[in-house]
Formats: structure tokens, sequence, C-alpha cells
């Protein structure tokens, strides 16, 4: 398995309830598809948007780390993209030689 880093942001008008099962389904998706949960990156939270996304002017980021296999991207950026709660997302392999 290699080591990924996800961040996506979540639509602002979302309840803590509404972000917690959010999380908890991709949460769910990588340990289905194989994969291991390691770690959300504090700090991030509530930011304006460097430009409007379906008319927000502000998202909830948040920023993981995980182990997985291909097809655990495949289904995360899958869900993801039929989401109505997320406005944005990004997954990106962490080489050995880049990981900080």
């Amino acid at each position: 398995m290699r080591t990924y880093e996800m961040m996506f942001i979540l639509r602002p008008d979302l309840s803590e309830e509404e972000v917690t099962e959010t999380k908890e389904r991709l949460q769910n998706i990588i340990s289905q598809f194989g994969g291991e949960f390691e770690t959300e990156a504090g700090g991030w939270g509530r930011k304006r948007l460097a430009y409007p996304i379906e008319d927000y002017q502000e998202g909830v980021y948040v920023l993981w780390y995980f182990k997985g296999k291909s097809e655990t991207i495949d289904e995360l950026d899958r869900i993801m993209k039929i989401s109505d709660n997320i406005l944005r997302h990004i997954i990106i392999r962490k080489d050995q030689n880049n990981a900080s």
C-alpha cells in the first residue's frame, strides 16, 4: 500500500453532525477498500476560498493522511465527485523521497 494525502473542502453551511457523517463515510470507504486511515491534520477548519465555488465564499478544509491501494483511490474519487457536501477534493500520492 502507498501513502496518500487527501484534502477536501466541505460546504460551510453543513451542521457539525453532517460534517462528522461525511468524514465517517469517507473513512469507511478507506477501510472497506483495503486502506488504513492514519491521521487528520488539524488547524485548517473554515477558511475563505480564493474564488467562489457554487456561490460559497468559504469552505471547511480537511487534510487527511492514509494508506491505500489504487481501488481505494478510485472509489474515494468517485464518491467525492458525486457528493453534494464536498465542494472540491484532491488526492496526492506521497512518494518516499518527498514525504515530510
